[in-house]
């Protein structure tokens, strides 16, 4: 509670409000069953008189106006609860998306989009079930068996007493299926969930590429694991709480048991009592103990989720941002220098680059190749300081990227991914992004220079054309043409293109390879390619493998060097003859 009211502010008095309302609906609903013992006293005590019981219908409207404030006053606590909890649920996931934002954006690629959507949503979401729904009935259900204790022993102590076994073998039960222990198998069920969570958009996301190389099996095995991972923990958590969830449901409905056997053991010896009377007021209250015990019990495990929910938000605001430099320091010229840089993953066994060093004169046009594995994208992501080095510098017109304000960094670098994504929004507006104070007829030129006049001419509203909504659609090539356009825009000295064209069809292409060409122009440009074919004008071909650079050079030096990408060459002009002629 702690910490969920640093998020709550001036709203956690309505929570503590909230808990005080619930406690009184409770012992006011409480009270409508002694009501009920007065009419029953009454009508057995003048039966078959019944004009002598006067009494009843102002008990019966006592009862109902006690039910009735119950209710109003739980409306009340609900009300007070719901404010807060959604109170709390905006600033947890506005703090976060706010401390996200900071963080450095090869995050995102290593925790895995799925795992910190789930943690944004769902975390939060669970928080605001808990407290506007579970934290009053928690209260209310507390408060509950004090109250039950004093009727309890006000009518009958002996029954009073005895109906309370059945709740104390309740609660032995129930401390098997809670503790330390059910913690535990929380945290594994939603990292379960979680990973679950995550293969699936990631499967999503790799559709294209699944369906391009044809790897429907082997590209699903990833999320068919998971799958088959949290159903095996799910059946082997739920078949051992069977037994004792049997246990714990017999107990708590075992009071009816306990009070019958009792009856006829003090009836036995005293006939004339009241103890008829007293043990129908307790047949109709102790289905209330069953009741409380259930929410009692489900609370605590709701309780168990939110903590996990918070450390699972706290693992995401405990991750630190990139250090921003005290005096930044602003680059003259766009040379590109990697000296003697070394970096490895978190977690990772091995350094994904080992000791590089290179350098990218400004205006060249370099290119990278080699293996996957081989360090192309850490390179393009080291560049843009999604990560920091663990060992060396990069510098950008000879001044280290980390004494250079975030900022200006982005505004210095342009990204192309393989995987371009345009936001639920106007290609305008996504077009803009590159640059939000641009003109509506610079988007216009943007648009044009990337080859999208095609684009916006077909679809209806041109580009103000919404992405996504009343059957707007466009076509991976087409999206990758827009971002290309945004690039464009935003007009950075530095160019960097991840396997930009690598799942374009060749109409496609032909038309992003001349946007390329326009987007180059006087421009430091590093380009990550499979696709050789399209490097061969490169400045400078630099072949990596295992984290460092094997050759490099023209493409025609490098052919004639009979080397690591002469192999490659050949086998990939071989690839493309086999499949020329397959085609034929």
């Amino acid at each position: 509670m702690k910490r969920l009211f640093t998020y709550a502010g001036s709203f956690r008095y309505l929570t503590i409000a909230s808990w005080i309302l619930s406690v009184i609906s409770a012992w006011l609903a409480l009270v409508p069953f002694y009501f009920i013992w007065r009419i029953i006293k009454q009508v057995l005590e003048t039966a078959p008189d019944f004009e002598n019981s006067g009494s009843i219908v102002s008990y019966g409207w006592m009862a109902v106006a006690a039910a009735v404030g119950s209710m109003l006053i739980y409306i009340i606590a609900l009300m007070c609860s719901h404010i807060a909890a959604f109170r709390v649920q905006a600033n947890m996931r506005l703090e976060m998306m706010r401390h996200i934002l900071t963080l450095p954006m090869g995050v995102m690629d290593r925790e895995g989009s799925g795992r910190i959507r789930k943690i944004v949503n769902e975390s939060s979401e669970a928080t605001e079930t808990y407290l506007a729904h579970q934290l009053p009935d928690m209260a209310g259900a507390y408060a509950t068996p004090v109250g039950l204790l004093v009727l309890l022993f006000v009518f009958d102590w002996r029954l009073g007493l005895l109906s309370l076994i059945p709740v104390v073998a309740a609660f032995a039960v129930m401390g098997m299926m809670t503790g330390e222990r059910m913690k535990k198998k929380m945290t594994e069920y939603q990292n379960a969930l979680e990973d679950m969570s995550n293969e699936a958009v990631e499967y999503i996301r790799g559709v294209p590429v699944v369906k391009t190389f044809g790897q429907t099996v082997f590209s699903f095995k990833k999320f068919k694991e998971s799958i088959e991972r949290y159903e095996k923990w799910t059946i082997a958590y739920t078949l051992e709480l069977r037994t004792p969830m049997i246990l714990y449901t017999v107990a708590i409905n075992a009071v009816f048991a306990v009070l019958i056997a009792a009856a006829f053991l003090f009836g036995a010896s005293d006939p004339d009592s009241t103890l008829f009377l007293n043990l129908l007021f307790y047949i109709i209250i102790t289905p209330v103990i069953t009741v409380t015990l259930n929410k009692i019990m489900f609370s605590s495990e709701n309780a168990m989720i939110v903590e996990d929910s918070i450390r699972r938000i706290d693992s995401i605001m405990d991750k630190k941002p990139l250090a921003e430099p005290e005096k930044p320091e602003h680059p003259t010229h766009y040379d590109i220098e990697f000296q003697d840089v070394s970096f490895r993953y978190p977690d990772a066994k091995k350094d994904a680059i080992t000791h590089l060093s290179f350098s990218v004169k400004e205006g060249e046009h370099i290119a990278l190749v080699g293996p996957s594995g081989g360090g192309k994208s850490t390179i393009a992501a080291l560049t843009a300081r999604f990560f920091d080095v663990t060992g060396g510098a990069i510098r950008i017109g000879g001044i280290d990227v980390r004494e250079i304000a975030e900022k200006e960094l982005m505004d210095t670098v342009s990204f192309v991914f393989q995987d371009s994504r345009l936001l639920k929004t106007s290609i305008y507006e996504n077009v803009r992004m590159g640059r939000p104070d641009a003109s509506r007829e610079e988007v216009l030129n943007a648009l044009k220079q990337a080859g999208c006049e095609e684009i916006i001419e077909k679809i209806p509203g041109g580009m103000d054309a919404v992405i996504g909504s009343k059957g707007t659609y466009v076509s991976g090539g087409e999206a990758q043409r827009i971002s290309i356009a945004r690039a464009m825009l935003k007009n950075a000295p530095i160019l960097i293109l991840d396997e930009a064209t690598a799942f374009a069809d060749p109409d496609n292409e032909v038309k992003m390879q001349e946007a390329f060409r326009n987007l180059s122009k006087g421009k430091t440009v590093i380009t990550i390619a499979h696709r050789l074919s399209s490097v061969t004008d490169a400045d400078r071909i630099c072949v990596l493998a295992d984290g460092a650079i094997a050759e490099s050079g023209r493409h025609e030096e490098l052919l004639e060097k009979h080397g690591v990408y002469a192999d490659m060459w050949d086998q990939y002009t071989k690839a493309a003859d086999w499949k020329a002629g397959e085609r034929k």
